[in-house]
């Protein structure tokens, strides 16, 4: 389920300033001339089918990947990092108005 230091040390990193959000975050490419194989890292809702979530991002990723870049990819590794849980609050705290 991921650990409780893994999620407090994340929280953590992203109240740094300058280390927000980063959308290559979970993501890794080897990038060849006219190939490409990516490792991601996803988390997921607490209830949902994993192997049927990973074959989606994987059709989509390759999909988006091969259409904007031209590159064949003949490679997505999935790895499920974390499960969040119904009851877990959001990363995000929503903003208090005072």
């Amino acid at each position: 389920m991921g650990s409780g230091f893994a999620r407090t040390f994340g929280a953590v990193r992203d109240r740094v300033p300058g280390s927000g959000k980063s959308a290559t975050r979970g993501v890794k490419a080897e990038v060849g001339e006219v190939q490409t194989a990516l490792d991601l890292e996803i988390v997921v809702d607490y209830g949902v089918a994993i192997a049927e979530v990973a074959r989606a991002v994987r059709e989509n990723v390759i999909a988006a990947v091969e259409r904007m870049t031209g590159l064949e990819v003949v490679e997505v590794n999935i790895a499920v990092s974390d499960v969040k849980l119904p009851d877990e609050e959001e990363e995000e705290p929503t903003p208090r108005i005072q």
